[in-house]
């Protein structure tokens, strides 16, 4: 029966090893272009769904907006940093006040669901 058991273990251990390597496969390459850009914004900063597009080359921040909603690491990979290009909030896959208050841990302050002072704290691409 303990053998049985220490099987049973190791096949759970290696499967989810085989999943999580799956996921970081599945991730299309733009996904990835997204994610790594925007794991470049510092904490306190915030960046726009534009501005993550055009540090890609690309008009297509719908395209960016759809990766962040499908960001598998949502504090590891700081979706919560990108905005609209108006300093409002936008989506967020935990529902804005969840993102608001990520923002406000980092000194990002939110009224009237924009950020204070948005210029200032706009963080672009080089």
């Amino acid at each position: 029966m303990q053998s049985s058991a220490c099987y049973q273990s190791l096949f759970v251990y290696h499967f989810n090893k085989y999943k999580e390597r799956l996921i970081l496969i599945m991730i299309n390459n733009f996904n990835r272009r997204c994610y790594e850009k925007i794991s470049l914004i510092p904490k306190g900063m915030v960046s726009t769904y534009a501005e993550v597009a055009k540090s890609l080359n690309s008009n297509a921040y719908r395209a960016v907006g759809n990766a962040m909603a499908r960001n598998p690491h949502l504090i590891v990979i700081p979706c919560h940093r990108i905005v609209k290009s108006d300093g409002s909030l936008g989506g967020y896959v935990l529902g804005t006040s969840k993102k608001s208050s990520l923002l406000k841990k980092e000194g990002v302050y939110i009224k009237n669901n924009q950020v204070v002072g948005f210029r200032n704290k706009l963080y672009k691409f080089k």
